[in-house]
């Protein structure tokens, strides 16, 4: 099984893809795919898995448009999504992944970071038309 000094090696090699990342307390990384981008990927160990996360946005207020948008939520876990889902925690919708830490490599890792940071790029056109002015 993986270490958390196993994920770490992980992060730094991802960091020649452009992406920084820091650990904000052991264990638990926030990753930011380039300097560019808003988005975060929180990775968080915890054995017998590694969480990747992305906060989404918040729901919206109006309940038919929620009800909207979390249908439409539904169907892209089942069309788009390769690795993670859509989810939602609290009034956040969230993408997340969960990696089982005793057969990863980092093929795979890097597999479900890139699956989630590039769908979520193409989704967000779409998912932000729900977004309110706040």
């Amino acid at each position: 099984m993986l270490t958390k000094d196993d994920i770490e090696s992980f992060l730094t090699r991802l960091s020649a893809t452009g992406a920084t990342y820091s650990e904000v307390e052991p264990g638990f990384w926030i990753v930011r795919p380039s300097s560019e981008s808003d988005l975060s990927v929180a990775v968080n160990f915890s054995p017998p898995v590694v969480l990747l996360r992305i906060d989404v946005m918040t729901l919206p207020r109006d309940a038919a448009q929620t009800a909207t948008l979390t249908r439409r939520l539904l169907e892209l876990n089942a069309s788009d999504l390769l690795h993670g889902s859509y989810g939602i925690q609290e009034e956040q919708i969230v993408l997340t992944e969960a990696l089982e830490l005793s057969a990863l490599d980092f093929e795979e890792f890097l597999a479900s970071y890139e699956s989630m940071t590039l769908s979520l790029a193409s989704h967000m056109r779409e998912l932000s038309s729900f977004r309110e002015a706040r």
